[in-house]
């Protein structure tokens, strides 16, 4: 999942980027509001969460990049108002989420961590079970940035991991 998750987003950023910068930050009546917005919500969301699987003690020494991540206030913070800047920075995170993968273990997918929601109520979850949530989470809202995109006039392509499959064995 992080190796599609790094893939889909290398593609989509292809195909907004398409856009104007004024077509990528206008309102689209979406949840939060543009291309734009949609996409720094999904990364504003992976911050929070490996920030809290970075302040476990099964993730630390594995997540010490995230130190000198950008810190959001809310979900629906704009990082970067510039494209190319949340682009770069989305390499940065997929990058940081990838390598992570490498290190798991049944050990450590099955360790909880515990934290508070952004209402401050204190959960405990297994690792695990928190990033499936992260990755669907981030295919929740990239289905809506493809229908944003097709709005907007592009073509998004196949996102099913399934392609993604098809491609690594021509490789």
């Amino acid at each position: 999942m992080a190796r599609y998750n790094q893939w889909m987003n290398a593609k989509l950023y292809d195909k907004v980027q398409l856009l104007s910068d004024d077509e990528i930050a206008k309102d689209r009546g979406a949840f939060f509001s543009s291309i734009l917005g949609t996409l720094n919500h999904l990364l504003v969301a992976d911050l929070f969460w490996f920030r809290r699987f970075a302040a476990s003690k099964v993730c630390r020494e594995h997540l010490v990049a995230m130190k000198t991540m950008p810190q959001p206030s809310g979900l629906d913070d704009i990082l970067f108002a510039d494209i190319r800047a949340l682009r770069e920075q989305r390499d940065i995170m997929d990058k940081l989420i990838l390598d992570f993968s490498q290190v798991w273990d049944e050990a450590m997918l099955q360790s909880d961590i515990r934290y508070r929601n952004m209402k401050g109520i204190k959960y405990q979850k297994p690792l695990g079970e928190l990033l499936q949530h992260v990755f669907n989470h981030q295919t929740h809202h990239r289905g809506q940035v493809t229908t944003l995109l097709f709005q907007a006039g592009i073509d998004p392509e196949a996102t099913d991991l399934l392609v993604m499959m098809m491609e690594d064995k021509r490789d």
